[in-house]
């Protein structure tokens, strides 16, 4: 399976999975259908047509409708809609980064025009590039606020998107967690250039905002203290980690890629540091090298991404290679724990585990079949998990993009990406996953 071209989207399953946020559930199974349209198509970059403006904002008015109406564009005076202005502003900001601090025009490097679009679904706890376009939900209300709020968010997923066109790390384990970290590597220094910060003064969060007032959170991650950044009854406590010691081996979130860049993120903000002055002008520069030098393989670990960044240091390699060595990864140090027995499948029971997403969260619903209805035992009767995973080679996947275990009664789990978990597979998992374990 190519996972280089993941759907990315901004909050983990473990997050989603914690709050309940069964209407993303509804949205990604749609955002599925669409994918899976162009799933398998070659990656092609749009050149920007005469008098094309550089971006432009669109409205879905609340549907799912992709892109929506064009409300603004690059040139236009402000809407009066604090999510459309909010979204201009920030990619405004994040091209300028972009071109003034790395010589970069556009996510690709060509200039290709960036589409956004704005109040997609409802109530929908998410943003995501999809490969062609950034997409950003309102929120719920309850727990998180609309995600064009928190301007390093945008940053964040325009990151993937240049990730996608440079090294095209694969959305998987630690060459996954690298190509998450890289995006927040993006956005703290963007959200630091914005305010005019060194990188001793930086604050080093990310996704500080997206959460309403009461929410005991700070923000999503804390690329200075990983697993500190929230701890909220609804929230849970945040699972990150920021030592080679701590590493999570798991199946779900891609391996964990939302859980393991902390690791990445605390060596970038440990050199960024060292290095001294603003995070752009420092470390900033010598990460943008690595990535786009073409010495860093796509299944690259955090080793050999440690190694590009010390090659492309130059008279701070030393403060680089303390970085890393502060976080557990040296030549060696890269090497995780093997994955324990597959576990054992219970009787008479289904079970479902989503996780991926932006905030990395899992979520996990079990049925029994004995009081389970007719529709969901005719479900099971009917799926073909062996043949889902023979045609899961055939898919792309998107960053971000969701993550499906399936275990039915007592057979081996079955994991899955997400453009595959369509029609009868969709519907299992939409109903399993409403009965939260």
């Amino acid at each position: 399976m190519d996972t280089s071209r993941a759907h990315c989207t901004f909050i983990p399953p473990y997050l989603l999975e914690r709050v309940g946020a069964a209407d993303a559930l509804v949205l990604d199974e749609q955002l599925r259908l669409r994918r899976n349209a162009r799933a398998a198509e070659p990656r092609t970059t749009r050149a920007a047509a005469v008098d094309e403006p550089a971006w432009t904002v669109h409205d879905a008015d609340n549907t799912t409708t992709l892109p929506g109406r064009a409300v603004r564009s690059a040139g236009s005076e402000p809407s009066g809609d604090e999510g459309v202005d909010e979204a201009a502003a920030g990619i405004e900001g994040t091209l300028a980064m972009f071109a003034d601090g790395f010589s970069r025009d556009s996510y690709d490097g060509a200039g290709a025009p960036v589409s956004i679009t704005v109040h997609y679904g409802q109530r929908y706890d998410n943003a995501f590039w999809d490969g062609e376009q950034l997409v950003f939900g309102d929120g719920d209300g309850e727990v998180f606020e609309r995600f064009t709020k928190a301007a390093d968010v945008l940053a964040h997923e325009f990151g993937h998107a240049v990730t996608e066109h440079t090294a095209g790390l694969v959305y998987e384990g630690q060459s996954g967690a690298l190509n998450e970290s890289v995006s927040d590597v993006f956005a703290a220094c963007f959200k630091q250039h914005l305010a005019g910060e060194s990188a001793a003064d930086g604050d080093w969060l990310i996704g500080e905002g997206i959460f309403v007032a009461g929410i005991q959170a700070r923000a999503l991650r804390d690329m200075a203290a990983p697993g500190t950044a929230y701890d909220d009854p609804k929230l849970g406590t945040d699972p990150q980690v920021g030592h080679m010691d701590d590493y999570v081996e798991t199946a779900e979130d891609n391996g964990g890629v939302h859980l393991n860049s902390g690791i990445p993120n605390r060596a970038f903000q440990l050199a960024a540091t060292a290095i001294g002055g603003t995070s752009l002008e420092g470390a900033g520069q010598v990460w943008y090298a690595a990535l786009t030098s073409g010495d860093v393989a796509s299944t690259a670990d955090f080793a050999a991404f440690a190694a590009a960044t010390v090659a492309a240091a130059g008279e701070h390699a030393a403060a680089v290679t303390a970085a890393w060595e502060q976080v557990g990864v040296t030549g060696a140090a890269s090497s995780i724990p093997q994955p324990g027995p597959v576990p054992v499948g219970t009787a008479g029971v289904v079970r479902v585990k989503r996780s991926g997403g932006f905030a990395g969260r899992t979520e996990e619903g079990i049925v029994t079949l004995s009081d389970a209805d007719d529709g969901v035992r005719s479900l099971v009767e009917r799926v073909d998990l062996d043949a889902a995973a023979a045609g899961a080679a055939a898919y792309k996947q998107m960053p971000d993009m969701y993550v499906f275990t399936f275990q039915i009664d007592d057979g081996d789990p079955v994991t899955l990406p997400e453009q595959v978990v369509t029609g009868d597979l969709g519907e299992l998992a939409t109903l399993v996953l409403r009965n939260q374990a």
